[in-house]
């Protein structure tokens, strides 16, 4: 037997074609402003932002809303410089052949390599990690469903939130990244999903000219 409740919605606003045409284009805009940013001040950001700013992360959809993310505010300075040695390290193996030429080749215009020091230096850091098992309530332990889809439905908002706080972000994936899980003290049972840096670009921060090419419209859609 189902044990499905029902309540009324609630928060919904209808607007006026013309404004929700307003609005769309208002907010596409403001995120064709935003870049990958590696050029970071050290300039502290509000706590207050970050939080916000997860707590948008946290209203993604997700499979049975299990939720099944847990996101780690990494600000201690040592255990900072340890993840900036680990992942250099994981970097500079990929780098160094790991990736496969074809791969290094598509890296290429944008100009990475195994140095990331923003791992260190940036204000906002945050070590986002995907839950094979838990529930809709912290304690649970049931088994969680379309984790890698959410969870990347959750960086995806929790990218837009600080992009709309004014604040620059950079996604890092090294990999495998399972130091993160004895840095952050996660269990076994999370895996390490993304880092997520954000804060202020330092007054001379550039940006490949590559990031700039977006596919068109027409190249993304198909209508039937």
């Amino acid at each position: 037997m189902s044990s499905e409740k029902r309540v009324p919605l609630e928060g919904y606003v209808e607007y006026s074609p013309e404004e929700m045409q307003a609005r769309i284009k208002a907010f596409a805009g403001n995120l064709k402003r935003r870049r990958t940013v590696r050029d970071f001040k050290d300039s502290p950001v509000a706590r207050e932002l970050v939080e916000q700013a997860i707590i948008a992360a946290g209203t993604a959809p997700s499979g049975a809303n299990h939720q099944p993310w847990h996101f780690v505010v990494i600000e201690d300075a040592d255990k900072r410089i340890a993840l900036r040695e680990a992942a250099e390290k994981e970097e500079q193996s990929f780098y160094d052949g790991k990736a496969g030429a074809e791969w290094l080749d598509a890296l290429s215009p944008l100009g990475t390599d195994a140095s990331k020091p923003f791992l260190e230096h940036a204000p906002v850091l945050i070590a986002v990690f995907a839950q094979k098992r838990g529930g809709v309530e912290a304690g649970m332990d049931k088994k969680n469903y379309y984790v890698t889809e959410s969870c990347g439905i959750a960086c995806g908002f929790l990218l837009a939130a600080l992009h709309e706080a004014g604040l620059v972000t950079l996604t890092h994936t090294p990999n495998p990244m399972r130091f993160l899980n004895t840095l952050c003290d996660r269990p076994d049972n999370e895996k390490a999903f993304m880092l997520i840096v954000a804060g202020y670009p330092t007054d001379d921060a550039t940006v490949p000219e590559h990031a700039l090419i977006k596919k068109p419209l027409e190249d993304i859609t198909t209508w039937l």
